[in-house]
C-alpha cells in the first residue's frame, strides 16, 4: 500500500482484531484504536450477558468507529470492528470512504478455542454460533482482502501485510 490508508481489521470474535490489529498498525507505521472501546456501556452489558447485538445496538458503535476512520483519511490508521455485515460494512465507508478491510478468516473450532482461552473479555463462547450466522464475507466489488489466522500472531500479520501490498491502488 502506498498511500496511507485506514483499514478495518474485521471478522468474528475469536479471530485476533485486538491481537492483530495493533501489530498490523506498527508494521503499517499508523496509529490503532480498538473498535470495542467505541462500544456504549450498554452494549457490553448486553454482550456480558450472551444477548447478541441488534443492528439498532450497532449503528451508533459503527458511527462512532466510522468517525475516528474519517479523522484518519489521508494520515492512515488500523481500528477493529467485526464489521460482519455488508450493510455495517457500507456503514463504515460511508463515514469514511477508501476504508480497506482485512478479513480474518478461520474455522469454527480453532476460533471457539481461541476464545475459550481469553481471559477478562466481555464476549463469550455462546455467542460465536450467532455471530457465523450474521457474517457476510467481503463481496468481489469491497476493498480489502481474507487472512488465515492459523498460525502465530507475528504471521498472521506478515500474510495482511502482503496481501495489502497486492491490492491495486484505489483510482482518484
Amino acid at each position: 500500500m502506498r498511500t496511507p490508508h485506514v483499514v478495518v481489521v474485521m471478522g468474528v470474535a475469536g479471530t485476533g482484531k485486538t491481537t492483530i490489529g495493533p501489530l498490523l498498525a506498527a508494521r503499517l507505521g499508523v496509529p490503532y484504536a480498538e473498535g470495542d472501546d467505541f462500544h456504549p456501556a450498554a452494549n457490553i452489558a448486553k454482550m456480558s450477558a450472551g444477548t447478541p447485538l441488534t443492528d439498532d445496538d450497532r449503528w451508533p458503535w459503527l458511527d462512532a468507529i466510522g468517525a475516528w476512520a474519517h479523522g484518519r483519511a489521508g494520515l492512515g490508521g488500523v481500528v477493529s470492528s467485526s464489521a460482519l455485515k455488508r450493510a455495517y460494512r457500507d456503514r463504515l465507508r460511508a463515514a469514511a470512504p477508501g476504508l480497506v478491510f482485512v478479513h480474518l478468516t478461520g474455522s469454527r473450532e480453532l476460533i471457539e478455542d481461541r476464545m475459550s482461552q481469553r481471559q477478562g473479555h466481555f464476549m463469550p463462547t455462546a455467542l460465536l454460533d450467532s455471530q457465523f450466522a450474521t457474517l457476510q464475507p467481503l463481496q468481489p466489488d469491497e476493498a480489502g482482502v481474507a487472512v488465515d489466522v492459523a498460525g502465530s500472531p507475528e504471521e498472521i500479520t506478515e500474510r495482511a501485510v502482503r496481501a495489502l501490498k497486492a491490492l491495486p491502488e484505489p483510482t482518484r
